[in-house]
């Protein structure tokens, strides 16, 4: 059993540079943003114009400035036609474009335009107005809030989440889904969130997350972040992804497999999301851009190109690794978590 307060915070990111719009600056909410960053002493820098500039000597200098900037903007008009999101939810929607983190597998790299500033949107009332109208009124509608964006990375200076939060707690159609690589869940713990909010954690196998999860919080401190938060009576989650079968890869798993049974050792509403690595041309072409020494595997003769219905591609692992994979998983997780449910595997 983990006993209480064991496991240290991850220290909260702090941009260098805090740009807003001036549109920003007309919100409601993007006032209340000054006023949180202003009181953390952070440098403000309020733009005559509403469009963003990041210059630098090469990529990696204009990688390594984006990521340093937090830039409060308003959610352009396109962001208020939600699109599908399966398997996750019934439908996305964004508080935020960017993350704060330095995963060298992100799944962000080559799907959004232009350097990877963190932009928090300041019209967060309307965007979460926005969200009745795609409710279903014949079973409850889910949203995705974590496809651009860590939301809990940034919300010690937005805020966006919490609210996020109260939000759904009163709106009977509609459940909200987060996920997090980080652990500063204090201002979550008492919102009146009436089970409309599941919180997850993505967490990885030791190898992984040591070695690719540049700037997040430990696997521990997001279990045990996790924990206060199913005490708190959340229904909670687990992504495990990217899913890799590096060398003794069911070892290790094991071992993530054990920390999470030690941490949620109490009965909770527990989910799993099982994600295997899966990479594009363009997303690779990103990632050796932004970190070029790592030591990622994405070498597509050792992978299987997969088609969709858009014209789209990507490479993922061959057919009989997936199905070996699969299989250990889900052994895993029914002996160890029973009254778990496996929401898919992709």
């Amino acid at each position: 059993m983990l006993a209480e307060n064991t496991v240290s915070k991850t220290r909260l990111w702090m941009p260098e540079r805090v740009l807003f719009t001036p549109t920003a600056l007309d919100e409601s909410w993007g006032q209340q943003i000054l006023k949180r960053v202003e009181s953390l002493q952070l440098p403000v820098e309020k733009l005559t114009q509403n469009r963003l500039s990041i210059s630098g000597d090469d990529e990696q200098e204009i990688y390594r400035t984006a990521k340093r900037t937090l830039a409060v903007v308003t959610a352009p008009p396109s962001s208020f036609k939600l699109s599908p999101i399966p398997p996750s939810a019934d439908w996305q929607f964004h508080l935020a474009q960017g993350c704060p983190a330095h995963c060298q597998y992100c799944y962000l790299a080559g799907s959004l335009q232009g350097p990877p500033v963190i932009r928090a949107y300041a019209n967060l009332s309307q965007i979460l107005e926005n969200l009745k109208a795609y409710a279903n009124p014949s079973k409850v509608t889910s949203y995705e809030v974590s496809c651009y964006t860590d939301p809990l990375g940034i919300e010690h200076l937005t805020g966006s989440l919490a609210e996020c939060i109260r939000f759904f707690g009163s709106f009977e159609e509609g459940h909200l889904r987060w996920v997090s690589k980080f652990d500063d869940v204090d201002e979550l713990l008492d919102l009146p969130h009436n089970n409309h909010t599941r919180c997850r954690m993505s967490v990885n196998a030791a190898p992984i997350s040591s070695r690719f999860e540049g700037g997040t919080a430990s696997v521990k401190s997001r279990l045990e972040a996790l924990r206060r938060l199913a005490l708190s009576g959340y229904p909670v989650g687990l992504v495990i992804a990217p899913i890799m079968p590096m060398e003794d890869w069911e070892l290790h798993y094991q071992n993530l497999f054990d920390t999470i049974a030690t941490t949620l050792y109490f009965e909770c509403d527990l989910t799993f999301e099982l994600i295997t690595h899966r990479f594009t041309s363009k997303s690779k072409e990103t990632l050796e851009t932004w970190y070029p020494n790592s030591k990622l595997d994405m070498d597509e003769a050792t992978r299987s190109l997969k088609r969709n219905k858009f014209g789209g591609s990507k490479y993922v692992y061959d057919s009989d690794t997936m199905k070996t994979m699969r299989r250990f998983f889900e052994q895993e997780i029914s002996k160890r978590f029973p009254q778990a449910k496996i929401l898919y595997w992709t």
